[in-house]
């Protein structure tokens, strides 16, 4: 059977690809039209920065093309280090993997990239930064980052527009269009399927899910809607991929925190380790060691992704920063 295309990668490649992705989708200053309604709206939580030209395909998420048994068009498995890597990334020798994904796999075909979570701050400069580049982009958030800060008592230091606000304030500046569709990934099975049955995405980037560790920890409630969400979350997509588009890539954000802080004698591993089962040599996943519940769902979460992968031939990476 072909081995997982799954990859957890380490904390420096991650944090290039959200860097990007924050560079890449924050408001330019230069381009805005000076109304502090329409920089509102665009800005991302992180507050109003630079929109930049930022290079794609990055080679470090290797994956193969698990249906055919051959290497994907445009993802070569490059076998590169993490520092070579990073260092092809920051040259601009690399294009973003997300859009060279989607180009393989729609050919000549708009791209369509489901961004799960966009509302958030990750995932609004990454619909964003997709949008620019020319995919047709769906952002799909029930905001409940937005309630869980009235929750807490607390709001961003920049105003933060509605979804509506935003979607149509990027559209005023760049002419693209961004759809807005208000689900909860994680209640109803039906209409996730129904969701990916409709958009047929080339590209699913998975940020839907709680992801504070202290705020998975605060009360028994916390953890137990943490495990609920995340958990329910990731299956219900992972479900209806398979069912609508088992060639979709789904790119999910986890969390250096599946290994544990300060628990690993020297390096950690690029997601797998070889180890010595009595006298049978064999790659494993690397082990886990979650310090909260958060972190325990994005191990649970890993485990849900190697057995797609493993057992269906799904197309998953997984960036642990």
């Amino acid at each position: 059977s072909p081995r997982p295309t799954m990859r957890a990668r380490s904390a420096a490649l991650p944090a290039l690809l959200l860097a990007a992705a924050f560079a890449a989708a924050l408001l330019l200053s230069s381009r805005t039209t000076g109304r502090q309604d329409l920089s509102s709206a665009l800005v991302s939580r992180s507050g109003p920065s630079t929109l930049t030209k930022l290079p794609g395909r990055a080679g470090w998420m290797t994956t193969t093309s698990p249906r055919s048994h051959q290497p994907d068009s445009v993802l070569h498995k490059l076998k590169l280090s993490t520092r070579e890597a990073c260092r092809r990334f920051k040259s601009g020798e690399m294009d973003w993997a997300v859009r060279a994904t989607s180009a393989a796999a729609a050919g000549d075909k708009t791209p369509v990239s489901l961004v799960l979570g966009g509302d958030g701050f990750c995932g609004w400069p990454t619909a964003l930064h997709l949008s620019e580049h020319g995919h047709k982009v769906i952002i799909v958030d029930n905001l409940l980052r937005r309630k869980i800060d009235e929750e807490l008592g607390t709001q961003s230091l920049t105003p933060i527009k509605s979804p509506e606000e935003r979607v149509a304030a990027w559209k005023e500046v760049s002419g693209n269009d961004i759809e807005f569709v208000n689900m909860d990934v994680s209640e109803s099975l039906p209409e996730v399927m129904d969701l990916i049955g409709k958009y047929k995405p080339d590209n699913i980037i998975h940020f839907a899910e709680i992801r504070a560790a202290p705020y998975s920890m605060k009360t028994p409630g916390n953890k137990a809607e943490t495990v609920r969400n995340n958990i329910l979350g990731v299956h219900n997509v992972l479900i209806s991929m398979l069912e609508h588009v088992p060639d979709a890539h789904l790119i999910h954000l986890g969390t250096m925190g599946v290994y544990g802080y300060g628990t690993v004698d020297g390096a950690i591993p690029e997601g797998y380790v070889n180890v010595c089962m009595g006298k049978k040599e064999m790659e494993i996943v690397a082990p886990y060691h979650p310090g909260s519940v958060y972190h325990t769902t994005k191990c649970l979460d890993n485990v849900l992704f190697n057995f797609y992968v493993k057992n269906d031939q799904l197309r998953i990476t997984d960036l642990h920063q």
